[in-house]
């Protein structure tokens, strides 16, 4: 389990679907939801290393409402490499505010990867943290989940 203390002092890489499609999250310090606070750290870091050590298979487009898409490859960089592999990326939308669970779509993958292709056991991981409807350009993870 990751404590609260854990969660406020890290930027945590988590995972969620619709069903259909993943997306990344980097939770910015912020309040985890249940669904994944309540797992290890190992098996967080296993998803987490299990996408890095996909290969490229898509272009990432760039949400250009998002804060950080105005010229700054750096920051960009991170998840656009996160999207070259399939995912949807996100970033917290308040940084340095714990108990605000809103992030907003950074990149989202020409070709998304599905879950339905994803090996039974990162599919079960990652299923675990469903959102309803489609992965737009916000998540709230108090009102999606």
């Amino acid at each position: 389990m990751i404590t609260e203390i854990e969660q406020e002092t890290s930027d945590i890489e988590w995972f969620f679907t619709n069903g259909e499609y993943i997306g990344f999250v980097a939770s910015g310090g912020g309040k985890l939801p249940s669904s994944v606070s309540c797992k290890s750290i190992e098996e967080i870091e296993f998803l987490a290393h299990y996408f890095k050590d996909l290969p490229k298979v898509t272009e990432a487009l760039i949400n250009l409402n998002s804060r950080g898409s105005k010229n700054n490859a750096e920051y960009l960089s991170y998840f656009v490499g996160m999207t070259s592999k399939g995912l949807f990326s996100f970033d917290k939308s308040r940084l340095n505010n714990f108990s605000d669970m809103n992030y907003q779509l950074i990149t989202q993958p020409l070709n998304p990867l599905k879950l339905s292709n994803l090996p039974l056991e990162i599919a079960n991981l990652i299923a675990d943290t469903k959102i309803k409807g489609d992965i737009g350009e916000h998540l709230n993870v108090n009102q999606d989940l």
